[in-house]
């Protein structure tokens, strides 16, 4: 255990395979997760299967006046919230070119990963400030600084990311808080299937594009790592990849 066991994590998009990987490595690691996810049963399902140092809040990062009232629905004694992780996102309808594809699925793409990110972030950090400790993750991705064809809306969502955990790692900087980027590369979580709507074969043909990909446990393992460093150590940004990219 390090000096950070014991801390309360928000962690949002907690039951993906993402989610579900940080959950664990979390708990692991000794501290409490407040467990925020849309997918109700399989919140609860996690939530079951986690033990008492979870407790699960379903939430639609997209949804202003839920994402509002998150602060006042986390129990007294998963308080102070010490670090925010902010995992949740989508690609649903995404790997279309941008004039092909959906002009709402593109919405709801920047609406949950880059808005709702926002949102939750800004219903969290106050208290930070007034007590002027914490450490925020934003979970971005190689996307948010390379060009990958066909995933406009996504890219740009990550892209805006990035460039707003850049301006607030600044606002910052005068405080004790610290701020994160992680940007992952190819990753094995649900995300591909989402993105072609629960269709398998076309999930499948896409990792078989690869010849190796990321575990969900790479990346949580990446975020410990982060947290665990001492106090004054700020780990701004992390790329990480499969070994076959570049």
């Amino acid at each position: 255990m390090t000096e950070q066991s014991g801390q309360t994590v928000v962690l949002t998009g907690a039951a993906g395979g993402m989610g579900r990987a940080i959950t664990t490595a979390l708990l692991q690691s000794g501290r409490r997760v407040v467990l925020v996810d849309r997918d109700a049963k399989a919140l609860q399902d996690l939530a079951a299967a986690a033990g008492n140092a979870v407790f699960p809040i379903q939430l639609d990062v997209s949804d202003a006046q839920a994402v509002n009232r998150l602060p006042n629905t986390i129990p007294e004694h998963f308080r102070p919230v010490d670090v925010l992780i902010n995992n949740a996102g989508h690609d649903i309808g995404g790997r279309t070119r941008f004039d092909a594809g959906s002009a709402d699925d593109w919405s709801d793409i920047i609406q949950t990963n880059l808005i709702g990110l926002m949102r939750v972030t800004h219903a969290i950090l106050p208290e930070m400030v007034r007590r002027n400790t914490g450490h925020i993750v934003n979970i971005s991705s190689i996307n948010a600084v390379r060009i990958v064809p066909d995933m406009a809306a996504y890219s740009t969502s990550k892209a805006g990311v990035h460039m707003f955990t850049e301006t607030l790692r600044g606002e910052l900087a005068e405080t004790a808080i610290r701020v994160t980027e992680l940007q992952p590369g190819l990753t094995r979580t649900n995300i591909i299937l989402t993105r072609y709507r629960g269709d398998r074969e076309k999930e499948k043909h896409y990792f078989e594009q690869f010849k190796v990909a990321l575990a969900p446990a790479d990346i949580a393992r990446s975020i410990v790592f982060a947290l665990d460093q001492p106090a004054h150590v700020q780990i701004a940004e992390m790329m990480i990849l499969p070994v076959n990219r570049y």
